[in-house]
């Protein structure tokens, strides 16, 4: 019998299972899962909240939905324009996400499929081992909504696959494919989209059953390589969050509303 662990948010839920992984489950059958305010904010704290939760062993991060994650939702974008309060909030909650799976000691896992976007793409490439369906997509869409890529981006992306590929896809907001993902290294694994879910689910088992301590201190060891590029990190987040109150972001959010290619202004 599956524990759900209580979270303030209809966009994902947690269930914990007699085997130790607890599943974070993002989205509804259906609909491509999408972060709001709420949203945005439990998911950055709930690392925490699973790495002492004792029951739990390892963590899988899934979707029920049509894609991944689609990232924060507009009605969120539209908030970060127009107050200064809520820039400071999302600011800390992306801090909080980003350090949270850095930090968490529970081995995480992530199962992607279909687009992986903002806020989805951080959580899908911070896990520790993260597996992709082939045809999925990944895409860091930040400069093209007029901000820096920032929040996972700084942290994570280079060292991942390097910085000319991390420069080409995040400045250029291509999008890469699961099994191209792959050979550039910036996810673990990518696997035919039908063999996802019991693949990710079987390499979350097998840590559930690990030595807690030897995992969890492999896992703190080599993250203190990207512990070292946490100061570029809060540089991005920073030059992200500043951007949303640019004339820059305005019309990136009106393109993407208008589906056409923004004409960024540029400062005032």
């Amino acid at each position: 019998m599956s524990e759900v662990l209580a979270v303030d948010t209809s966009d994902f839920r947690v269930e914990i299972g007699e085997d130790g992984v607890a599943e974070v489950i993002l989205g509804a059958p259906g609909v491509m899962p999408v972060t709001d305010a709420r949203g945005h904010a439990e998911i950055a704290r709930i690392w925490s909240r699973l790495d002492a939760h004792p029951k739990v062993r390892a963590i899988l991060v899934r979707s029920d939905g049509k894609g991944f994650c689609a990232g924060g939702h507009t009605d969120l974008v539209e908030d970060l324009l127009a107050s200064e309060a809520t820039r400071w909030r999302v600011l800390r909650e992306a801090r909080e996400l980003v350090q949270g799976m850095i930090d968490c000691d529970k081995p995480i896992v992530s199962a992607i499929h279909g687009a992986a976007v903002g806020a989805g793409a951080a959580v899908a490439l911070l896990a520790d081992v993260s597996i992709a369906a082939n045809d999925a997509k990944i895409i860091d869409g930040h400069t093209k909504l007029g901000v820096a890529a920032g929040d996972h981006a700084a942290v994570i992306w280079p060292f991942l696959c390097g910085v000319a590929k991390a420069k080409y896809h995040l400045l250029l907001c291509e999008a890469v494919t699961g099994a191209e993902a792959e050979r550039i290294g910036l996810v673990s694994l990518a696997v035919e989209r039908e063999q996802l879910q019991s693949t990710a689910r079987e390499i979350a088992q097998r840590l559930a059953v690990g030595s807690q301590t030897a995992l969890a201190a492999t896992k703190r060891t080599i993250n203190h390589s990207l512990r070292l590029l946490i100061p570029a990190f809060e540089a991005s987040l920073a030059h992200e969050i500043l951007g949303f109150a640019g004339a820059d972001a305005r019309e990136g959010l009106q393109a993407v509303k208008d589906k056409r290619a923004a004409v960024f202004p540029g400062p005032a």
